[in-house]
């Protein structure tokens, strides 16, 4: 006999009630299929459960799509981890397919991806760099952006277009390769949005900080004129960028919305393998408040981005994906 004044509470006033009376959120409907060997692409997409991110990255696919189909923005964000997991022609192509209206970089995508027009390669060592003081100061890098950068700022251009054109001019051996000049070969505006101090360029003697703030400051207008098409189907991701583009997106949505502008009933997404707080709060959850959906998918950026666009092309009336 227990010692305790208390005693284990008793069970039988509890009611129960039929299993088959209670509303459940998973179902034997919504299960994974197992992929067969040979199986084609739309088969694997088609066979993925519905279920938690599957359902989003579904969700996601079919408003990208919606939006083409509507004439909406679909407006990417990207950060510089997007162009060093090697995802820039998965990006081009998406470009030929309608899929994106226009980029959004902060300042480590663009070098990252003039490293890559320039030379083929890109990233590197940070740590061994830094020892000696190297780190970053690859001659044409620093050169060729600030004189880009310079060029434009004197013909009332935006960073993003300003380094499209420069690459068109200097022809370089991988511009198949480069975001930036082939979204200006196609007409499609990209704006880059630079803190100060936080890439490697600024480092260099070549760096005309005016030429910086003006030619950054152009493309965040330019980004929330854009950011008008959102409203209604629009679609926004943001991919691999933890806080400067997640805090010019929100700059945007207000600076909208005290014009007097009407931003809501659109779709926001975040991609990356670790959920940050800013895009979370400042792209998933604020601005589609007031009405639209916000979408967090989690996952290496060399899987869930072509995953998504595979998704995209599949997600055609002659596919059988819904």
């Amino acid at each position: 006999m227990s010692k305790y004044r208390v005693r284990p509470f008793d069970l039988s006033a509890v009611k129960t009630y039929p299993l088959k009376n209670r509303t459940s959120k998973v179902s034997v409907d919504d299960f994974c299929r197992p992929h067969e060997k040979g199986g084609g692409v739309s088969e694997f997409l088609g066979n993925l459960p519905d279920l938690l991110g599957a359902r989003n990255l579904k969700k996601l696919a079919h408003a990208v799509v919606n939006a083409r189909s509507n004439g909406k923005a679909i407006i990417w964000g990207i950060g510089g981890h997007v162009i060093k997991t090697g995802l820039s022609p998965v990006l081009i192509d998406l470009m030929d397919r309608g899929l994106i209206s226009s980029l959004a970089m902060n300042g480590s995508c663009l070098i990252h991806d003039f490293e890559i027009a320039l030379a083929g390669s890109t990233s590197e060592d940070v740590e061994e760099q830094l020892q000696s003081g190297a780190f970053g100061m690859a001659e044409e890098t620093g050169r060729g952006i600030n004189l880009a950068i310079r060029e434009g700022f004197e013909d009332d251009l935006g960073i993003g277009e300003s380094l499209g054109r420069h690459l068109e001019d200097l022809k370089p051996a991988f511009s198949r390769y480069s975001l930036l000049l082939q979204a200006y070969l196609r007409n499609i505006p990209v704006t880059v949005h630079v803190t100060i101090g936080a890439d490697i360029v600024h480092n260099h003697p070549s760096i005309l900080p005016a030429a910086v703030g003006e030619g950054s400051h152009r493309d965040f207008r330019l980004l929330a004129g854009l950011m008008k098409e959102l409203n209604g189907g629009g679609v926004y991701l943001n991919c691999g960028s933890a806080v400067t583009l997640p805090e010019v997106f929100l700059k945007c949505v207000t600076l909208l919305r005290n014009s007097g502008l009407q931003l809501r009933d659109f779709t926001t997404a975040n991609l990356d393998f670790i959920q940050h707080y800013r895009p979370m709060e400042n792209v998933v959850r604020r601005p589609v408040l007031s009405g639209g959906c916000g979408i967090a998918l989690t996952g290496q950026h060399e899987i869930l981005i072509p995953l998504l666009a595979a998704w995209l092309v599949e997600l055609s009336p002659d596919t059988g994906i819904e």
